[in-house]
């Protein structure tokens, strides 16, 4: 209750911003004739990120058979979905007449020809994002189908008995609604597995199809998916830390869940501080003196502080992973994880306003700076996604408990063995006892004998 009161507060803050860059336009905006994308972009950018991790540990780890990812999924699922729903709340903000947003759709209509520039880049995002939130929704839903069952057959108010018999759509648990529901579950990981890549190539091609210093270059797509991909573990990690404690799910979200993703997290943060070095040394080697300079201005301009956060956050933070005793730290690893995605933010603030800010000509160059209502717009999507986490969270099982019993090898009569307990024969194999851990805990390969 307390941090959905906080949320709450933020979530007010929001509706206030947005009310007052409705009625009096985005001139409430730090925008300015040279710089006409900032926070609004730098955050749309940065919330489609955190967005990539749920459809990756969900699709892709599925269909490479890895079980650590069941304890996991639900949340990170859930959080693809808020974390698009924010992303998407920019572009309609930033086009002015929010009421004509419909207008980036290829409808028929009776106003003339009015069609869609499909060569526009912010129209394949408007494809690419709806596409992927769609899939998302719709294959993070199959997965609860068999839990709301669950809870409907729990159930003891009329109206949660109601509200879960519809969500759980008839689900009876039987032979064929489990073939069904694998079919179709490794459908839309199948489906879902070219969005992790397509989304973020699509958002980062709003920039590398530009002719700006500093934007125009071919490494964006690998580059922003791979920052994508580290900055969506990172909220992951932030959130299933504290659900862990708050609901008690040690033995299902274990310490080893954690370090596998904070390795994952370690490579995907080397591949973006190599792509950082790669664009040093590309803008070296075109001999092309605007690409130059743009790359000189961000670390040594007037937003140098901006860069050398992006560096410390990003580059040599994550690089503390590899030492084990952080891996397997609690603490650490949630200090951790919120550094990477304010880093993360700032990598974004950096491509966009620092490549902006000083143009080809010198009277034309300007210092960005945000406004109260830019800053409260980007707390209250903070806030917005905490509440949408926080209620999902209550009224939806966090773990997918359907999955996460699939794998469980422990009994949990007279300790744990592998092969379960037979009441005449003694279990050939006694394990530690690890009361309740499930198989989805992955092996520590790290540990020695």
């Amino acid at each position: 209750m307390a941090a959905l009161s906080v949320a709450l507060v933020l979530l007010g803050v929001f509706f206030y911003s947005v009310y007052r860059t409705l009625w009096y336009g985005i001139g409430e905006w730090g925008l300015n004739k040279t710089v006409g994308w900032a926070w609004d972009i730098t955050n749309f950018v940065w919330w489609v990120g955190i967005g990539h991790a749920g459809t990756l540990i969900s699709a892709v780890l599925l269909l490479f058979r890895q079980k650590w990812r069941t304890s996991i999924n639900r949340a990170a699922e859930a959080m693809t979905i808020f974390a698009v729903i924010c992303a998407a709340m920019f572009p309609v903000l930033h086009m002015g007449r929010p009421w004509l947003a419909y207008w980036v759709f290829p409808f028929q209509n009776t106003f003339g020809s009015l069609w869609v520039n499909f060569n526009s880049p912010l129209l394949w995002d408007v494809f690419a994002i709806s596409t992927y939130f769609t899939v998302s929704l719709v294959f993070w839903y199959t997965g609860l189908v068999p839990d709301f069952a669950t809870i409907r057959d729990r159930a003891k108010g009329p109206i949660a008995k109601v509200a879960y018999s519809l969500l759980s759509m008839g689900w009876k648990g039987s032979a064929k609604h489990w073939s069904r529901y694998e079919t179709v579950s490794l459908i839309l990981a199948g489906v879902s597995t070219p969005l992790v890549l397509s989304v973020h190539t699509i958002v980062s091609m709003d920039f590398a199809t530009s002719v700006v210093p500093g934007w125009h270059t071919t490494i964006f797509p690998p580059y922003f998916v791979a920052g994508a991909i580290f900055s969506g573990f990172a909220m992951v990690l932030t959130l299933m830390l504290i659900t862990r404690v708050v609901f008690k799910l040690e033995d299902y979200i274990t310490i080893e869940h954690i370090a596998l993703m904070n390795k994952i997290m370690m490579v995907t943060g080397s591949i973006v501080g190599v792509a950082y070095i790669t664009e040093f040394f590309i803008a070296w080697y075109s001999q092309v003196e605007f690409e130059q300079y743009a790359f000189i201005n961000r670390a040594t301009g007037p937003y140098w502080w901006a860069y050398w956060s992006m560096m410390t956050c990003n580059v040599i933070t994550p690089q503390l992973v590899w030492i084990r005793r952080v891996r397997y730290s609690i603490p650490l690893t949630f200090i951790l994880s919120i550094i990477v995605n304010i880093g993360m933010w700032f990598e974004r603030f950096v491509i966009i306003v620092t490549s902006l800010h000083r143009d080809y000509l010198p009277s034309s160059w300007v210092m960005f700076s945000p406004t109260i209502i830019d800053i409260g717009i980007y707390v209250g999507t903070i806030g917005l996604f905490f509440t949408l986490f926080l209620l999902f969270a209550k009224f939806f099982p966090v773990i997918n408990m359907a999955e996460v019993k699939s794998v469980l090898k422990y009994t949990v009569d007279n300790g744990p063995t592998y092969t379960g307990h037979d009441p005449h024969h003694a279990p050939t194999t006694h394990q530690p006892s690890t009361h309740g851990v499930p198989a989805s805990a992955p092996v520590n390969y790290d540990k020695h004998d």
